[in-house]
């Protein structure tokens, strides 16, 4: 990886299966692609955080998926491909399972919005009235 590699996140992503390692590492790039100022971190001991003016997204490695936790509710999904967490009041996700098809527009789009927002003041403060 880069320079741009958190080694909690190396950890992380290097302790999973295959098929696992192979999706987050994929979805790294894109986080990556989307900003060259997102900066990788560790919260909650050991789950990979991708942060600018606060979280766009986060890692979770679950027995069947992966998820994509993206910290921003009121991000638009023109492609449909969130499809977890919409009654979510401050985070939504992608599951992605073995063999999916990654959307490289669909997700490079949706965390240029939320870093968008962040760069903003954030979702939280781009809903009040």
């Amino acid at each position: 990886m880069t320079g741009r590699a958190h080694p909690g996140v190396d950890a992380y992503i290097e302790k999973l299966p295959d098929w696992q390692r192979a999706i987050c590492e994929r979805l790294r790039e894109l986080v990556w692609e989307t900003d060259p100022e997102i900066e990788e971190t560790v919260k909650r001991t050991v789950q990979p955080y991708f942060v600018l003016d606060g979280n766009v997204c986060a890692l979770l490695a679950t027995k069947d998926h992966v998820n994509l936790f993206l910290y921003d509710p009121t991000v638009s999904d023109p492609h449909g491909v969130i499809n977890q967490g919409h009654d979510n009041q401050t985070a939504r996700a992608i599951q992605v399972y073995d063999g999916d098809e990654i959307d490289r527009d669909a997700i490079v789009g949706i965390l240029t919005e939320i870093v968008d927002h962040n760069r903003r003041g954030g979702w939280r403060r781009l809903s009040r009235p």
